[in-house]
């Protein structure tokens, strides 16, 4: 049942994605004012720190380029060391990411000085877990690869000509039973 709710969901952020490319002349194949692919790349990626009876540090760096003037992608590596009283783990993986800036300036819309953006965010993340550490079912030490697909939306707060600070809300649209995600997952990230 899940996994039809899944392909829809991709199936429609598909067409949603086509129709925006096909609607409008600017972002044609043919546009000629075009910027060059390496001003068109962005770097980055975010990380987390939590100290106290669960330790998680995190590092996911990102390497992305603008597609279209409002639809970006990114992928990169995703590593994170977990502690909690009962053991302590190292979760690793990597991860993808599409970005649709429905508002690129909220001063356009209203002119308050806020030159905030907002977009819609999918990602998939593929994560290698220790499946004793997070499961109750005794599986001999083995890692698995638990994937899994997330949606929602963000906050762009630009900070120079190509650099902007992103606060993400998502939800993750696949369960497993390791419960490695809190719904909403709140991610802050830098992109320059």
């Amino acid at each position: 049942m899940r996994s039809h709710i899944i392909k829809y969901i991709l199936t429609v952020l598909l067409a949603f994605t086509f129709s925006v490319i096909s609607s409008n002349g600017q972002y044609g194949v043919k546009d000629n004012n075009k910027p060059p692919l390496r001003q068109r790349l962005t770097y980055g990626g975010s990380f987390g720190l939590q100290f106290g009876t669960i330790t998680n540090i995190e590092l996911s760096p990102v390497i992305g380029v603008w597609l279209l003037p409002r639809l970006s992608v990114a992928a990169g590596p995703t590593w994170q060391y977990y502690k909690d009283p009962y053991g302590m783990t190292s979760i690793y993986g990597g991860r993808s990411f599409t970005r649709f800036m429905f508002i690129q300036d909220m001063n356009e819309i209203l002119p308050l000085g806020l030159n905030m953006g907002f977009y819609l965010h999918g990602e998939y993340q593929a994560l290698s877990l220790e499946s004793d550490f997070w499961s109750t079912i005794y599986t001999d030490n083995t890692r698995i690869w638990l994937h899994t697909m997330l949606a929602g939306a963000g906050i762009s707060q630009p900070m120079g000509m190509r650099s902007s600070f992103n606060i993400t809300f998502m939800w993750a649209l696949t369960e497993s039973q390791y419960k490695i995600y809190s719904n909403p997952e709140i991610r802050i990230d830098f992109l320059f």
